[in-house]
């Protein structure tokens, strides 16, 4: 486990805090990963609170109750079972900035891990008390209304895709004084479907809700930082309306500024604007979003893969959070679920990759394109993404994969095609 070792190693560099909080989803090979990462951490003489199946927010906030020098989660997120991989948290409960990743990756290549001796070993405990904890926390919240959403008594359906989204949403929403029916509640890693919260893979919620004649729907991800709703006729609320809802909620209580990433619908700018709020964009990535949070003072933000970061709360994407703040802004207005989705403009967005073959020169395409849309409006602060009057275009680099990712939104899903179409069109033939 040489990243975990770095990590370790560069928790006490930097803080001198040889203390780190483990949490895990419910992955088939997490206990045999968690045993590994901690141990390592052990040999180190870095004490380990283990918070076993968990959360990836419930991980972020008991790093800065613990006041530890760090976390780490295992969890591959979105990805299918055979995957899993470590989320690396910072003392303030972030993840790690891509500087602090690089200096991890420079202690891997360099092998610069000290072990301690045998009698300076690392401590260990186990402390299963934080998903309660962190339910605590987001019901003492100003801006959840528990007593209204509990006049509610909604019934809701929850996929918890069997991860802990099965040990962490019913306890909030039976404490919200919801019924719940739970969908893949066996955590046991073995997922139902494609883990990742998409329309195409949530048939089964679709059905249920309407069998059950329940208010809503809610699919989380494996590690529960990403949220979608399902409206009370099985239809997608949409993942990009996630945060638009909540956004819209948080703001009608407290104006202020909003941030999303570059490639998130144009709704959030909207309904900012309804407010008198400024909408700031960020690179993709959950830590540049944070960072431009700061740096804005915004007072809600995220992503709009369902992500929802309350940073009154912690700097970090949390479904259990936006669950409460969502279901606070529903019991308030009274409406169905599909109401209040036809309140916000209904953007279409296309999603589309080319390959990045080695005759194509990405800085020179870049630079051709910013010139042959001069007169719109644009934005490099991660690959290009060019605003029109009808609609939007982002073009970035992946970073895993040898691609160049194209995003495109508009009014109608023909203009946003057509849109992605002729900026490919424009590409191939600047080659």
């Amino acid at each position: 486990m040489e990243c975990t070792a770095a990590f370790g190693q560069w928790v006490k560099n930097t803080t001198g805090n040889p203390n780190i909080v483990v949490g895990r989803d419910g992955r088939i090979s997490g206990e045999i990963v968690s045993a590994l990462v901690v141990n390592t951490l052990r040999a180190m003489g870095v004490s380990v609170v283990d918070l076993g199946l968990s959360t990836t927010p419930t991980v972020e906030i008991a790093v800065t109750m613990e006041k530890a020098g760090g976390g780490i989660i295992l969890t591959a997120s979105h990805n299918p079972k055979e995957w899993n991989a470590l989320k690396l948290v910072n003392y303030r409960g972030e993840f790690i900035s891509s500087a602090d990743g690089a200096e991890v990756m420079r202690l891997v290549s360099e092998k610069s891990v000290e072990y301690a001796s045998v009698d300076q070993l690392g401590k260990y405990r186990v402390d299963d008390s934080y998903i309660q904890k962190h339910i605590d926390k987001i019901l003492a919240l100003s801006l959840v209304d528990a007593g209204t959403i509990r006049a509610k008594k909604y019934k809701i359906v929850v996929d918890a895709i069997n991860s802990t989204g099965a040990l962490s949403v019913p306890p909030l929403l039976e404490a919200l004084g919801c019924e719940v029916v739970l969908l893949n509640g066996e955590v046991n890693g073995h997922f139902a479907h494609n883990p990742e919260p998409l329309k195409e893979h949530l048939s089964q919620l679709s059905v249920s809700v309407r069998q059950q004649k329940a208010q809503l729907g809610i699919a989380v991800d494996p590690d529960v930082d990403r949220l979608v709703f399902m409206c009370e006729d099985g239809e997608l609320f949409g993942e990009e309306y996630t945060l638009v809802a909540v956004a819209d909620y948080v703001l009608s209580q407290r104006p202020g500024n909003t941030v999303s990433n570059l490639s998130s619908t144009r709704a959030l700018l909207d309904v900012t604007a309804k407010y008198g709020g400024q909408y700031y964009a960020a690179a993709v990535g959950e830590v540049n979003v944070v960072e431009k949070m700061k740096a804005v003072n915004a007072v809600i933000g995220g992503e709009g893969n369902g992500g929802v970061i309350l940073p009154e709360l912690h700097y970090g994407r949390d479904a259990l959070v936006g669950i409460a703040l969502f279901l606070t802004h529903l019991s308030r207005v009274g409406k169905q679920i599909s109401t209040i989705r036809r309140t916000y403009p209904d953007y279409k967005m296309a999603k589309t990759k080319i390959d990045r073959s080695v005759d194509i020169d990405l800085e020179k395409v870049f630079v051709a394109l910013r010139e042959k849309y001069r007169n719109e409006q644009i934005n490099t602060e991660d690959g290009l993404k060019i605003d029109f009057a009808d609609g939007w275009v982002h073009l970035r680099p992946s970073n895993t994969e040898p691609i160049i990712r194209i995003y495109s939104e508009s009014t109608s899903s023909i203009v946003a095609e057509n849109l992605a179409k002729k900026i490919i069109q424009d590409i191939q033939q600047l080659r």
